[in-house]
């Protein structure tokens, strides 16, 4: 098969864990989960396909239990077979999954724990935006909760601003949840298009792709966010897998 290949795509994902009935990869960033739209360009399904062939042809399938942005790097859960994946999209639907992030934000937050309970709700229903996808805070909005812990702070440092290192624990599963909470707590992730300082940068990427003026602007072309740890009990047994901090943000959040 092939494919358009777009701007800095990274088509690599490592598995973690393997058993007869799921498989634990670590996905690199910015790289689709799944196909969307019309769009002809590699994603981690294609991949999955590649490495299942076998089990593929012997009447096994691919079940996809969560889901990450492109640009979020870190742990997916996917499903071999009919009956692990209706168990364990049960147990993700009924938020028996316990889900760990780590981000790099701008600037150094007055806090070293908070907690984000503001509803979130679509932004074109409440405010104009050019961002179809975009999540507000508002109170009408979807219940929603995000814990959060300041591992590091980091200082400026050449055309880089003031960093913070921080851990993610999302208590609801909405869209776009630890971004948008992020950005309403006034610091958003380094590299975000849609949650940062201005919907340029989501506008003209879209056009454009990744070009100088954006680079200085936003520092990294993804969003400095990746999912680090994922613990479920799947028929009796515990699992706990972790995915370390890919390159790109190791390289940002480590002191000089």
């Amino acid at each position: 098969m092939s494919f358009d290949l777009p701007i800095a795509l990274n088509a690599h994902f490592d598995v973690l864990q393997e058993t007869e009935d799921y498989l634990l990869v670590n996905k690199a960033a910015p790289l689709l989960t799944h196909p969307t739209g019309t769009k002809n360009e590699p994603t981690l399904l294609h991949g999955l396909q590649q490495l299942l062939a076998y089990e593929l042809a012997c009447g096994g399938q691919i079940s996809l239990i969560n889901r990450l942005d492109r640009e979020t790097s870190g742990i997916v859960l996917v499903a071999k077979t009919a009956e692990a994946a209706s168990e364990l999209g049960k147990a993700m639907q009924a938020r028996q999954m316990h889900k760990e992030y780590l981000a790099i934000v701008t600037g150094h937050p007055m806090w070293q724990t908070a907690c984000c309970a503001e509803p979130l709700r679509r932004m074109e229903e409440v405010a104009p935006t050019r961002i179809h996808v975009r999540q507000c805070c508002h109170p009408d909005g979807k219940p929603c909760r995000t814990e959060f812990r300041v591992l590091r702070r980091l200082p400026a440092r050449g055309t880089l601003p003031p960093l913070s290192l921080l851990h993610c624990l999302p208590h609801t599963g909405r869209m776009h949840q630890i971004r948008a909470h992020l950005a309403h707590l006034g610091h958003p992730l380094l590299g975000d298009k849609i949650y940062g300082p201005d919907e340029t940068n989501y506008t003209e990427f879209i056009a454009e792709g990744w070009t100088p003026r954006l680079a200085e602007r936003l520092h990294l072309p993804r969003h400095a966010l990746h999912a680090s740890c994922l613990r479920f009990v799947f028929r009796g047994q515990e699992v706990a897998v972790q995915a370390p901090l890919p390159a790109d943000m190791a390289a940002l959040s480590e002191p000089e």
